[in-house]
């Protein structure tokens, strides 16, 4: 199970082609080494309502989504110890989808990259800038969005052209929090610099865009004959060779420790024939996949047992997001007719609700500030150098109560007794709210 104390990492893939060395070693790999991190509670899922945004033809995204689910768990996940998921088996995503997209300005969607780059295209072909743009296109930050902050994600690793995702549902989740309260987390980018981006069979970047890839689990004779494939330069055997610029060098590094590297790039230097350094490669990545290879076919072969898998952990994800759910659908006034009479229950937030606002400053600092319904401040915070550092002391503030107050006194500016008074009180009403709804 889940801990709301521990760090929650939530990564995604979309389900439109079939996993290739490059997916391997840019992705599923570290996803599986980060997965085995027991300070951290790990949410893996399979992104299948986005390909419906790239992808028209149902027999593939079908396809990719079982290849893409085996992989993962054929490379090492265990679902037993994290919580993996088809998307699609979770209705509340789109439920959340459109709650967000209520407090989504259009002008942030406008500024989106992905449809930035369909206008300008159309643009400069001289077309109407909406041409061929679907609103699940306009959309989708909004979707993924939901995707994040539906399990109060702290940390989403993504590659530097998903940041702005990340920022625009670090949006989301503040302009509700400050219209209905604080019910949703503030997730963080992280960046993983070393992350290797592997070349294709023709020195460009493998993908499927370029149709240059290597499938993951290929079988090893076909997997041969590709990297058999690899573009090299003309120099003969005895010649030495740079490794500099060379597709297959880099792709041997990705999968060699450092003193195979260094052993190859002395065979480099030494004059080694492609024919043999090709060799040398298949060989490499065959000792890494061939053992993943079997467990990966016999997923493959019993889609059931796929589908078993993942609705287990639609299960398990279900049990966080049912419940929240109900939260996000209380806090906006879709509750029960019979809980009370609208009147009366604005008559009681007016009196009753208090929450934390979080936000940046122009000084690049991190604030926050505890609120009564009418918006006056009852305690406010000195400024934090990051959203994780002012968000933690948030929930430690919530959980401990006054006793939790007392002892951040520190990070808070210093009220008049009657304000403090005032916050005290407060403080302690929603601690003890929150343990009823507990």
């Amino acid at each position: 199970m889940t801990s709301k104390n521990r760090t929650r990492v939530l990564t995604g893939i979309t389900t439109t082609g079939t996993p290739h060395l490059g997916n391997y070693v840019g992705a599923i790999r570290p996803t599986v080494q980060a997965s085995r991190d027991t300070q951290t509670d790990g949410f893996y899922f399979l992104a299948d309502y986005h390909a419906l945004i790239k992808c028209d033809e149902p027999a593939r995204i079908q396809r990719s989504t079982l290849e893409i689910a085996a992989s993962w768990i054929a490379s090492g996940l265990d679902p037993e110890k994290v919580t993996f998921y088809r998307q699609s088996d979770i209705p509340e995503i789109p439920e959340l989808t459109w709650f967000l997209t209520c407090v989504t300005g259009k002008g942030v969607l406008n500024r989106a990259h992905a449809y930035k780059a369909a206008v300008d295209k159309n643009n400069l072909a001289g077309h109407d800038p909406d041409s061929d743009v679907t609103a699940g296109l306009f959309m989708y930050p909004v979707l993924m969005g939901a995707d994040i902050l539906m399990f109060k994600a702290h940390k989403v690793p993504v590659g530097r052209d998903q940041i702005q995702h990340i920022e625009m549902a670090r949006d989301m989740a503040s302009s509700f929090n400050h219209l209905y309260g604080e019910h949703f987390v503030l997730p963080e980018a992280v960046i993983e610099e070393s992350v290797a981006l592997l070349p294709g069979l023709d020195g460009r970047k493998m993908s499927k865009s370029y149709d240059n890839t290597i499938p993951l689990f290929a079988p090893a004779a076909q997997m041969r004959k590709q990297i058999a494939g690899i573009v090299t330069d003309s120099k003969a055997p005895g010649e030495p060779k740079s490794t500099e610029g060379s597709a297959l060098f880099q792709i041997y590094q990705a999968f060699a420790s450092a003193d195979e590297t260094a052993a190859m790039a002395q065979a480099y230097a030494e004059g080694i024939g492609w024919g043999d350094a090709k060799q040398m490669l298949f060989e490499r990545i065959d000792r890494e996949i061939s053992p993943m290879r079997e467990h990966y076919q016999a997923l493959i072969d019993n889609p059931a047992q796929m589908d078993k898998i993942l609705l287990a952990g639609a299960d398990k994800a279900r049990q966080l997001a049912t419940p929240f759910m109900r939260e996000v659908r209380n806090a906006v006034g879709l509750r029960p007719l019979s809980s009370g009479s609208a009147t009366k229950a604005a008559k009681e937030n007016k009196t009753t609700v208090a929450s934390f606002k979080q936000y940046r400053e122009k000084d690049g600092q991190f604030y926050f500030k505890l609120v009564d319904a009418q918006g006056k401040v009852l305690l406010q915070s000195l400024g934090f150098a990051s959203p994780k550092d002012a968000g933690q002391t948030i929930a430690q503030l919530q959980a401990g109560g006054v006793e939790a107050l007392t002892e951040w006194a520190n990070v808070l500016e210093a009220q008049s007794p009657e304000q403090d008074k005032i916050a005290v009180q407060t403080l302690e009403n929603l601690f003890n709210s929150q343990k009823t709804i507990k």
